[in-house]
């Protein structure tokens, strides 16, 4: 798990893949090819990659139509400006008409970290859990992120696909089943289990090291579909552990943590805590920043320390 890649390269280099196997592929970005790296698709196929300039709803509302007229259009731009600016048609368009448009919110959580709490996705997993017939994805590593790019080309109807701007340690290789919908245990332990999405599951397996040199034995559960949850992992682990903390790169409220606390209140009410955002961040260098706020491996450890003793 020492190497390191950036979730965006491996985006765009999956982008660029399946634009070769399938030409009703089309992507879409708001001036931000360069940073959201579909760029390498535009540079491949440029009669199928439009640039609609720092218009996040017009790009939107054309992913719409290109899906009525039987194209796979892959919108692109920053997760907090995709979900903001954006709003308005992915739900009453793409949401509403079950579309098959796949939203690729960039940038997420605190990965664009000097350009402060303007660009930072804290929100976004909120607005589109929320919505009737949206599937909602967060990808940890670059392995998970080519995976995921052909599983929801595959899949049919709106997908929002949440990827981090920063390097991200590699956890899985090539063999790595992906499947939309289906959570993964990564370690086993019957302590205290730890469910994780996005790049800070790599921090949550650190926090069980962490946790094992105290003689505490913690799961590892690895939540990448966020919708439609998999809520038969998440509460036989409850079960199996009977204490929950879940962490994630995004406010505490609406997103993993709060479909976690769904599932276990009507299934298997057990006790829980939280690792993530309460409050914007700053501009500064990331690793920083999650440390600041609290999505440290030691953060992630101390409070499963806490909830065990609650239990």
């Amino acid at each position: 798990m020492s190497k390191k890649i950036a979730i965006r390269d491996a985006y765009g280099e999956a982008l660029l893949e399946l634009g070769k196997k399938n030409d009703k592929v089309v992507a879409l970005e708001a001036d931000v090819g360069g940073s959201t790296k579909s760029i390498l698709f535009g540079k491949e196929f440029p009669d199928r990659y439009f640039n609609v300039g720092i218009s996040e709803f017009n790009m939107v509302s054309m992913a719409a139509g290109f899906a009525t007229a039987d194209f796979i259009p892959f919108v692109n731009t920053f997760a907090v400006f995709m979900t903001t600016r954006g709003a308005d048609p992915i739900q009453s368009l793409i949401a509403y008409d079950k579309l098959n448009v796949k939203l690729a919110g960039t940038y997420a959580g605190l990965s664009d970290s000097y350009d402060g709490a303007s660009h930072q996705a804290i929100t976004d997993i909120a607005f589109v859990r929320s919505i009737p017939n949206m599937t909602v994805v967060s990808v940890s590593d670059a392995v998970e992120t080519k995976k995921a790019v052909e599983a929801i080309a595959d899949y049919d109807g709106p997908v929002y696909l949440r990827l981090s701007r920063a390097p991200a340690p590699v956890i899985f290789d090539e063999s790595y089943d992906f499947k939309i919908g289906k959570g993964v245990e990564l370690r086993s332990g019957k302590d205290i289990t730890i469910i994780a999405t996005g790049t800070i599951l790599h921090n949550a397996l650190e926090a069980a090291e962490l946790l094992k040199e105290e003689g505490i034995e913690a799961t590892v559960i690895n939540i990448h579909t966020i919708k439609p949850i998999d809520e038969e992992i998440i509460i036989n682990a409850a079960k199996q552990t009977g204490a929950v903390i879940t962490a994630e790169e995004h406010s505490i409220y609406g997103g993993l943590g709060s479909a976690v606390a769904e599932v276990l209140a009507k299934n298997c009410p057990t006790p829980m805590d939280f690792v993530g955002a309460t409050e914007f961040a700053e501009s500064g260098d990331y690793d920083q920043l999650l440390e600041k706020y609290g999505y440290g491996a030691k953060t992630i450890a101390q409070k499963a320390k806490t909830l065990i003793d609650k239990k």
